[in-house]
C-alpha cells in the first residue's frame, strides 16, 4: 500500500522523536538537542544526537541517519508499514486503508490481538498456581530463570476442556476460535473446546511484539512433543520467526542473527546472553523466513541440531537458499557435536562453548559440498558422475548469474582435485598372457585390435588436444545456441593448453548472462579479452572438417554433430580415467578388472570411431 507524502509528512510533525529513541536509549540533553551513546555501534562516548526540531538523529560515528520511521525499521527490524502503523497509533492519526475489505481485516486483527494478550496473561497467571508446579519444575530443570520467564512471557495451560474457554468467555467463543484458542468440531451440537491442554505455553511475538500464536510443550510423555497455534488472521508460521522482536534488534548490536530449531533452544541461548536468536516455527526454513533473516544479517548463522534430522534440516535450508543468493544474501552454519542440540552445549559448557562454534562459521559453498561429496561413495565412474550433476544442478539453481558461474567453478575444481588421480608412472614390461591382449609400458592392457587412436591418447593422458579444442570452440563461437544447451558438458572438458581453457570461460560466462548471442556477439566478447585469435577454421594443420567448424553448414546438422562432439570428448574422458582404475586394480590382483578393461577399450574405440567420423565431416 503507498502512502502520500502529506499523509508521511504529518505523522513526522505529531511525532517527537526523542520520545521515540528513549526507551532504546539514555538520553541527555545537550542545548536544543538530545545526545547518546549510538543503539547502531558499540560506543563509550556519545556521538548519536536527536535533533526534535528537525526530526532526525544522526550519528557521528557510524554515519547512521533517519528519521523516527527510519530508526524502528532499523532498530527493531519492523517493516515500513509496521513502523507507520505504530507511530500513527501513538499519534493518533489513523493509517488510509486501501479498500474497504482491508480495513475490515485491519479492524478484525486488532481485535484478536487483545484476545491473543489476554490469553497470555491467563496462562501466565495459571503457571504460578499449584497445577503450575510440575510445570515450573521442568522449565527449572531447563535452567529457564524466573526472570527469563518473565522476559518470554511462558506460562501454562492447566488440563480441561474448557479452562481457557471459561476463564476468557467474554472475549466471545467465536473470537477464541479465530485465534486458535479453542476448536469447534465438525458435528454442529458439540461444543468447543480448549486447543491447548497441560502444555508449557511460549507466546509467539510478531515483530511489533505482539501475541500473534503460541507453542505448547507437552509435559512428561505423549505426541505432539510441541502443539502450534493453527494458521489464522494472525499467524501464518511460515511468515514469521520466533523471537523475531526481540532478536531483530541485538542482532544490530553483535552483527549477527543465529537461527536455532526450537523454542527452547532460541530461550536457552537468550539465558546465555545470545539474544540475537531466532526460530522457525516448527516447520522448514520457508522463502518468506530467509527474507527476513536477510533484512537482519546477509550472512545468518544456522545452528541446527547434531543428528540427522537437523543436518538434513541445515541443507533443506541452504538448498532453498539457492535461487535467492547474491553478493550481499548467503547463508553459513554451524555442526553440532553430535547428538546436541545448542541448548544441550549451553547448559553443560556455558557461553563459551557455544561461542566456539559459532566464531567460525562455515560457508554455505562449503556446507553443499561437504554434504554432497559425503552423500555417496566415489568408488565407481558412475557415482563420480552423480557427484558432479549434483553439484552442477545446485550451482545452476542460483538466480544470480554470476555467482552460479562462480559456485560452478569453485565447486568443479573441488571435483577435479577430489577424482582425478594419477596414473601410475611404471607399468610391468608384461603380466599375465592372454591371447586377448598384452601390456604395453605407459598404457596398460591393450587389446590387439583395439583402435585406440591418438585423439583417444591425447584426452586420457594430457586433456584434448589443441586441434580438437580449437575445432569445438571454433563450433561454439560460430553456432552460439549450443552453448547453453551443452554448459555442463562444455564445463567438464579438460583442454590441454591454458589458451583454450581461457576461450571455454568466456564462452560460459556470455551464455550465463542471460543476454542475447549470435555470431558477432561472440566475436565482440572474445575480441575485447583478446582470446579470439586463438579460433582459427577448426580444420588448420588437423586433418579435421567437422561440419560445425564451417560457418555456411546446415546449422541443424552443425548443432547436432557439435553435441555429439561436445559428449563423446567427456566420455573419453570418464572412459581414461576408469581404465586407469582398473589397471591399478589388476595391478593389485583384481581378476575382475581383465574384462572390464577390455570392455572399455571397446568403448574406447567406439568414441574415437564416432569422433573420426566427426572429424570428417561425414
Amino acid at each position: 500500500m503507498s502512502l502520500s507524502p502529506a499523509f508521511l509528512d504529518e505523522l513526522r510533525a505529531r511525532t517527537l522523536l526523542s520520545s521515540v529513541i528513549a526507551p532504546h536509549v539514555k538520553l541527555t540533553k545537550a542545548g536544543r538537542e538530545y545526545k547518546a551513546c549510538c543503539p547502531f555501534h558499540d560506543e563509550k562516548t556519545p556521538s548519536f544526537y536527536i535533533n526534535d526540531e528537525k526530526g532526525f538523529y544522526h550519528c557521528f560515528g557510524c554515519q547512521a541517519h533517519g528519521d523516527a520511521i527510519r530508526f524502528l525499521t532499523d532498530s527493531r527490524g519492523l517493516p515500513f508499514m509496521d513502523a507507520v502503523k505504530e507511530l500513527a497509533a501513538k499519534a493518533g492519526m489513523e493509517v488510509p486503508a486501501p479498500d474497504p475489505r482491508a480495513r475490515e481485516r485491519a479492524d478484525r486483527a486488532s481485535t484478536l490481538h487483545d484476545v491473543m494478550a489476554a490469553a497470555q496473561q491467563w496462562f501466565a497467571q495459571q503457571l504460578e498456581t499449584a497445577e503450575g508446579a510440575a510445570a515450573r519444575d521442568y522449565l527449572k530443570n531447563r535452567g529457564i530463570s524466573p526472570l527469563t520467564i518473565q522476559r518470554f512471557g511462558i506460562g501454562f495451560a492447566p488440563e480441561g476442556r474448557a479452562r481457557l474457554k471459561a476463564a476468557l468467555n467474554d472475549q466471545g467463543q467465536d473470537k477464541l476460535v479465530d485465534c486458535g484458542l479453542l476448536i469447534r468440531p465438525d458435528e454442529p451440537k458439540k461444543e468447543t473446546y480448549d486447543r491447548f491442554r497441560g502444555r508449557v505455553m511460549i507466546p509467539i511475538r510478531d515483530q511489533r511484539g505482539r501475541v500473534i500464536g503460541f507453542g505448547g510443550r507437552i509435559l512428561g510423555p505423549g505426541e505432539p512433543k510441541y502443539l502450534n497455534s493453527p494458521e489464522t488472521v494472525l499467524f501464518d508460521k511460515g511468515r514469521t520467526l520466533y523471537n523475531i522482536d526481540r532478536a531483530g534488534p541485538a542482532s544490530r548490536k553483535a552483527n549477527r542473527v543465529i537461527v536455532v530449531e526450537g523454542y527452547m533452544d532460541v530461550i536457552g541461548l537468550d539465558g546465555a546472553g545470545i539474544a540475537e536468536t531466532v526460530a522457525p516455527n516448527g516447520t522448514a526454513l520457508t522463502e518468506a523466513q530467509l527474507g527476513l533473516l536477510w533484512r537482519l544479517d546477509p550472512a545468518p548463522i544456522l545452528c541446527f541440531d547434531g543428528d540427522a534430522a537437523g543436518q538434513k534440516a541445515a541443507i533443506r535450508a541452504a538448498i532453498r537458499a539457492l535461487p535467492h543468493l547474491a553478493p550481499e544474501r548467503t547463508l553459513r552454519f554451524v555442526a553440532l557435536p553430535a547428538g546436541q542440540d545448542p541448548d544441550d552445549l549451553v547448559r553443560a559448557g556455558g557461553r563459551g562453548a557455544i561461542d566456539a562454534l559459532l566464531d567460525s562459521p562455515e560457508p554455505l559453498v562449503d556446507r553443499l559440498w561437504r554434504h554432497e561429496r559425503d552423500a555417496t561413495p566415489l568408488s565407481t565412474p558412475e557415482e563420480r558422475a552423480g557427484l558432479r550433476q549434483r553439484l552442477v544442478e545446485h550451482a545452476s539453481a542460483i538466480g544470480d548469474r554470476s555467482l552460479a558461474q562462480l559456485y560452478r567453478e569453485e565447486w568443479l575444481g573441488r571435483f577435479a582435485e577430489l577424482t582425478v588421480r594419477p596414473r601410475p608412472r611404471h607399468a610391468p614390461a608384461a603380466t599375465r598372457p592372454d591371447r586377448r591382449g598384452r601390456w604395453q609400458p605407459g598404457r596398460g592392457f591393450v587389446p590387439p585390435e583395439s583402435p585406440t587412436g591418438p585423439v583417444a591418447r591425447a584426452i586420457g593422458e594430457a586433456g584434448i588436444d589443441q586441434p580438437t579444442a580449437r575445432a569445438v570452440l571454433t563450433g561454439l563461437a560460430l553456432y552460439p545456441a549450443a552453448i547453453a544447451d551443452h554448459a555442463e558438458a562444455l564445463a567438464h572438458l579438460a583442454f590441454a593448453d591454458r589458451s583454450a581453457d581461457q576461450v571455454r570461460h568466456r564462452l560460459l560466462d556470455a551464455a550465463l548472462s542471460g543476454q542475447a548471442l549470435d555470431r558477432e556477439g561472440i566475436a565482440t566478447i572474445l575480441r575485447a579479452a583478446g582470446a579470439y585469435t586463438y579460433l582459427g577454421d577448426g580444420r588448420r594443420g588437423s586433418g579435421m572438417s567437422f561440419t560445425f567448424t564451417r560457418p555456411d553448414s546446415d546449422p541443424e546438422r552443425a548443432l547436432r554433430d557439435l553435441g555429439v562432439a561436445i559428449e563423446t570428448l567427456g566420455a573419453q574422458a570418464d572412459i581414461a580415467q576408469a581404465l586407469a582404475d582398473a589397471t591399478e586394480r589388476l595391478k593389485g590382483g583384481d581378476e575382475t578388472a581383465w574384462d572390464e578393461q577390455l570392455r572399455l577399450h571397446a568403448a574406447q574405440g567406439e568414441t574415437t570411431k564416432r569422433l573420426a567420423e566427426l572429424a570428417a565431416g561425414d
